[in-house]
């Protein structure tokens, strides 16, 4: 199935030709779709159940694309807030006002956006693993069918953010705010929450094996149709109705406490 997979996705991003950050973001987002195949036919799905809920957990890839053009990359130099298709790796972008910027289907690896103002920057289709966005201000900000595998989040501020089949795993939240933000088929793997503040927020379909909650507060969370049997979530404090659907999903809530 291997092979059907990798297929569905050269298929998916066909329409959009090459760009900087096509050859990370694919292999990443196939990475994913193996395991989550792999974790359905564990489960005792069919090979072609598997298969299909598999792809038909990417979504709707043309919604997912729409940012990203087919033609070659703006130059940095035509605007400060277009940068699409362009390839600034390790670039330093500290503390820069990047409110509205447009990153689709860039390569951004490694790039520091350490206290910079994202506030609705678009990022669909980008390549932005070890990236660090470490007390940046992220709005509106949007991750779409893109790789920030390992990026790093600490002392952020995510309001309203909106993600989708991007993959996050070993990514790092620690003492991050998170508020009224919605996760949906997002790689939650091994990442940190460590100490984070989060409310409002909807995790859906996420994978968050080996995800660590420890010591965060989290009011008005909800997991929907997350697997979270093997999250951590010790010394972390909830409100009752977070506690609750954690425990009907079969998490192991031992060494929290309801708030």
């Amino acid at each position: 199935m291997e092979k059907e997979l990798a297929k569905f996705i050269e298929d998916a991003f066909k329409p959009y030709g090459d760009f900087p950050a096509r050859k990370d973001v694919t292999r990443e987002l196939l990475s994913n779709l193996e395991e989550k195949y792999n974790d359905l036919k564990s489960q005792g799905k069919s090979d072609q159940e598997a298969y299909q809920q598999t792809t038909e957990s990417f979504g709707d890839v043309k919604e997912l694309m729409d940012e990203i053009d087919s033609t070659e990359g703006t130059s940095l130099a035509s605007s400060v807030h277009k940068f699409k298709g362009v390839a600034i790796e390790e670039a330093d972008l500290n503390g820069a006002n990047l409110t509205d910027a447009n990153f689709s289907g860039s390569a951004l690896q490694k790039t520091n956006f350490d206290n910079t103002d994202l506030t609705n920057a678009v990022f669909t289709g980008a390549a932005i693993s070890n990236a660090t966005f470490n007390g940046a201000q992220l709005t509106g900000t949007k991750f779409t069918a893109s790789d920030l595998r390992n990026a790093k989040f600490n002392d952020t501020k995510l309001i309203r953010v909106q993600s989708k089949s991007t993959s996050l795993q070993g990514s790092s939240f620690e003492n991050a705010t998170l508020n009224e933000s919605t996760f949906k088929t997002t790689d939650f793997s091994e990442a940190s929450f460590n100490d984070s503040t989060i409310t409002n927020t909807i995790f859906e379909k996420t994978a968050t094996t080996h995800t660590t909650f420890n010591g965060a507060t989290l009011t008005n969370v909800s997991f929907h149709f997350s697997e979270v049997k093997k999250t951590n979530f010790d010394g972390a404090k909830m409100d009752k109705v977070t506690y609750a659907l954690l425990k009907g999903a079969k998490a192991n809530l031992e060494n929290v406490t309801v708030i």
